[in-house]
């Protein structure tokens, strides 16, 4: 009989500790992240902003290639990222012999998309109506958004870095011009010193 209460208080244990847990993601990630907007933002600078007076806050309609590039480049920077972002925390979570997939993470998961979601179609409602120089911005606000969103169910590191993406959009809709800029410290630059403290922290 005491065997058999032992066991039940164990499966309780697991139970609230699988739904109480925080999510630990791995620093490599946040390496990956920052490299693909690194990445992301050359392309960009390259094959529409190098010649092109986009950043402003006037109205400039994109030519239909330059559209095709800009959204080719930033589907092909988020895919980029979110694959890195899985099979780095799926190893770390393996190696811990954590769930990589349970209640948690799907909480997690949830409360990412709602703000970037969101942020994406208005980013994209923006670019069709010639709003290209507010999008950087945009972007940068939205995924700190969602980053303060989902800390609750990771480190208080994500929290943190959340609150700077914010400030730094904010700051690009005051220097728009240099938004391409403040764009590339935001995803690429803090990502990675994100990514190293985390590495560094779990070592």
């Amino acid at each position: 009989m005491n065997n058999e209460y032992l066991d039940d208080l164990k499966e309780i244990k697991e139970i609230m500790h699988r739904s109480s847990r925080f999510i630990s993601l791995s620093g490599l990630s946040g390496v990956a992240n920052g490299g693909a907007a690194l990445i992301g933002v050359y392309l960009a600078y390259e094959l529409i902003f190098k010649n092109n007076n986009l950043l402003s806050y006037d109205a400039n309609i994109l030519q239909s290639d330059q559209l095709v590039y800009l959204i080719a480049i930033a589907i092909g920077t988020i895919l980029l990222a979110a694959g890195s972002s899985i099979y780095f925390t799926y190893i770390k979570n393996k190696a811990d012999e954590e769930p990589a997939w349970d209640l948690q993470t799907r909480r997690l998961i949830y409360s990412l998309c709602i703000p970037l979601c969101t942020g994406g179609l208005l980013c994209f409602i923006l670019l069709m109506k010639g709003f290209v120089g507010l999008t950087p911005a945009m972007t940068l606000i939205f995924y700190g958004l969602a980053l303060v969103n989902s800390s609750k169910f990771t480190s208080g590191d994500i929290h943190k870095l959340g609150i700077m993406e914010i400030i730094l959009g904010l700051v690009c809709l005051l220097f728009i011009e240099y938004s391409l800029i403040l764009w590339a410290i935001g995803f690429g630059v803090l990502s990675i010193v994100y990514g190293v403290i985390i590495q560094m922290k779990d070592k």
